[in-house]
């Protein structure tokens, strides 16, 4: 399935999502593409991938890979330390990457008073330096599901493309 999505003022994001995930409607402006990934076998539940765009603002890439990473603890209540980050060019756009696995604690919505408690879970996250302002790529799940859908992500960050 080709994706793509359109900002009049920002010009577009295109990638190519893998056939076996399915969209579903943004919950929000902010989030310009959201997909549910299949639970792998003996996982209760999907993993998601939202793209966000916010208007060419957003903080940088270390900014939001830090919080990404400071939304997963270790069992034993620490914050992560273990995080993989990577830095690659994709069809000529900067893209700084993160892969951190633990509980994931993030808030249910921003602002709200409520966090997730999901231990098992990995969060990969992408921030995608494109001239119209950086796109945001967070994907989470279960451990085994992430690591299932793992080429899959893989090729999905391979796909951006940004088109004036």
């Amino acid at each position: 399935m080709l994706a793509f999505v359109t900002l009049l003022a920002a010009g577009s994001l295109a990638f190519t999502a893998p056939p076996a995930w399915t969209t579903r409607p943004p919950a929000s402006r902010m989030r310009v593409a959201e997909f549910v990934v299949p639970a792998a076998t003996g996982d209760s539940e999907p993993a998601t991938l939202i793209v966000y765009f916010f208007g060419g603002q957003g903080g940088s890439a270390d900014a939001n890979i830090e919080r990404w990473i400071g939304q997963m603890q270790q069992p034993n209540g620490r914050p992560s330390t273990g995080a993989t980050r990577t830095v690659r060019t994709v069809n000529g756009l900067k893209v700084s990457m993160v892969d951190v696995s633990g509980t994931y604690i993030a808030e249910m919505s921003p602002g709200s008073a409520e966090h997730h408690n999901n231990p098992g879970y990995r969060l990969r996250g992408a921030v995608i330096e494109t001239p119209g302002g950086p796109y945001f790529v967070k994907m989470t799940g279960p451990a085994k599901t992430m690591s299932a859908a793992g080429a899959a992500y893989d090729q999905f960050i391979a796909s951006l493309k940004y088109e004036p």
